[in-house]
């Protein structure tokens, strides 16, 4: 599994890399939307059913605690069974997730909600990803180029999660606009459906054309026909090399580190940016409202830095330097971030300054993670081989999890203010230095720009995304 990924078996009815790039940006794009409608009025919604404080938060361990744990054993499962399948499972769960979100009405049915919603995130993450690396080497070989379009999924995500974001947040109070509608719905059905139901119930529809799609558009090479035996044994091995690839080779634990790092840079602001847009609107309704924005916005950062990518690779001389600059940026803006927090005051900041400040410093953090993301990820790719590419990303997305929530925890003792912010900023700029050393070893990476080849080299968004199978 180490050692660099040897030659891939070439198939000749093989999707070619262009149009698996763009099969892979609607799979990031569908899966990602439905997901996104459903953020904003969660919360709410939930308190709207009767929900105290204590079981919000009940309902939001179980989907982090399902995600946690099935996090690797469904990266082995998409390395055995294959991407597709597990893919379409991951999709299923959500649907069944959002319909349950949007109209359960006791403690239990919202929490195995997102509890199911938890399990689908550990089973999509990687398989979507594992699937374009390997259809690009069956038809263009192991060297073939992956940064722009690792670096176009990532857009697709962000750009999705953005969307889904405004599309759930609008919704509902577009519904409340109409003469009653909401309330003849909401009397219709029993008290079952209410206008903050929508967006989930609109995400179920997506969540049926992103299982039609990935059934239909994303063909695999066959694999050796599955029995529980073999799959019983094979994805605890699987997992077991997982693991012991981020132990023994120096580059993936470099990769595994960024990733944690990037962890705790996300919860940071995840968790402190609320705060602060109620300091600065002096309300928690209209500071809920700001943070939607917000939210949206980071999302669209990410995108771009995730547009970067490519050519921040090439201006940098390879994907090591890029990952520096871009984990480096992160870092800058979560310092920034905790510098201005010390001149932030109740009522809001004291001056324009400390506010723009903190926009830069807010934007730096989510367009050098989606700058630093793609080039992290295709050197991944370069020293993992078909059998445990879902299951690194599963380590990957493991590690961020991890010293995310334990960033969470140790910031909540903190004293208010910058502490907070600083800890998260210190725990980026580690991460971002464990790069600033080259890796040389056999199977890395190049660090020259990556070849001038149509995959690599069109701007983005010049190829139309590919929408039927």
């Amino acid at each position: 599994m180490t050692g660099g990924a040897g030659p891939a078996p070439r198939a000749d009815d093989a999707l070619d890399p262009l149009t698996a790039r763009r099969r892979y940006v609607v799979v990031c794009a569908l899966f990602w939307l439905p997901l996104g409608m459903a953020i904003a009025p969660m919360v709410a919604l939930l308190t709207e059913r009767g929900l105290g404080l204590a079981a919000v938060a009940g309902c939001v361990a179980a989907h982090s605690l399902t995600a946690a744990v099935l996090e690797l054993p469904t990266g082995g499962l998409s390395d055995v069974l294959g991407r597709r399948a597990v893919l379409a499972a991951a999709g299923l769960l959500d649907l069944v997730a959002l319909v349950l979100h949007a109209l359960g009405t006791t403690v239990w049915v919202l929490a195995l909600g997102m509890a199911l919603k938890g399990a689908g995130r550990a089973l999509s993450s990687g398989p979507a990803e594992a699937w374009y690396v390997d259809t690009v080497h069956a038809s263009a070989g192991p060297d073939a180029a992956l940064r722009t379009g690792l670096a176009r999924g990532n857009a697709a995500t962000a750009a999705a999660l953005a969307a889904g974001v405004l599309v759930g947040g609008a919704l509902p109070w577009l519904l409340g606009l109409g003469p009653d509608v909401g309330a003849r719905v909401e009397e219709a059905t029993g008290g079952l459906v209410l206008p903050l139901s929508a967006p989930a119930l609109l995400g179920v529809l997506v969540e049926v054309v992103f299982l039609g799609y990935v059934l239909t558009a994303l063909p695999e090479p066959p694999r050796p026909r599955a029995t529980l035996r073999g799959v019983l044994r094979g994805v605890p091995a699987t997992v077991a090399a997982g693991l012991r690839l981020g132990g023994t080779d120096a580059l993936v634990r470099r990769i595994l580190l960024g990733a944690a790092a990037a962890g705790s840079a996300l919860v940071t602001v995840e968790v402190l940016t609320p705060g602060r847009a109620v300091d600065l609107t002096g309300a928690p309704e209209t500071g809920a409202v700001l943070f939607a924005g917000l939210a949206c916005a980071g999302f669209l950062c990410s995108m771009a830095g995730s547009n970067l990518a490519p050519p921040l690779a090439r201006l940098a001389g390879g994907s090591e330097r890029a990952v520096l600059a871009g984990l480096g940026a992160a870092a800058a803006g979560l310092l920034l971030l905790g510098g201005t927090a010390a001149a932030w005051v109740p009522s809001g900041p004291s001056g324009p300054v400390p506010l723009a400040l903190a926009v830069v410093g807010y934007a730096l953090v989510y367009v050098g993670l989606g700058a630093a993301g793609p080039s992290e990820n295709e050197l991944l790719h370069r020293r993992v081989d078909s059998a445990g590419r879902a299951t690194a990303l599963s380590v990957q997305s493991l590690a961020l999890q991890l010293v995310g929530a334990g960033t969470g925890l140790v910031a909540g003792h903190l004293p208010a203010g910058a502490p907070r912010w600083l800890l998260g900023g210190t725990v980026m700029l580690a991460g971002a230095l464990l790069w600033v050393r080259r890796t040389s070893a056999p199977g890395s990476a190049p660090t020259a720009p990556e070849p001038a080849t149509p995959e690599s080299t069109a701007p983005a968004g010049a190829h139309p995304v590919e929408t039927t199978s």
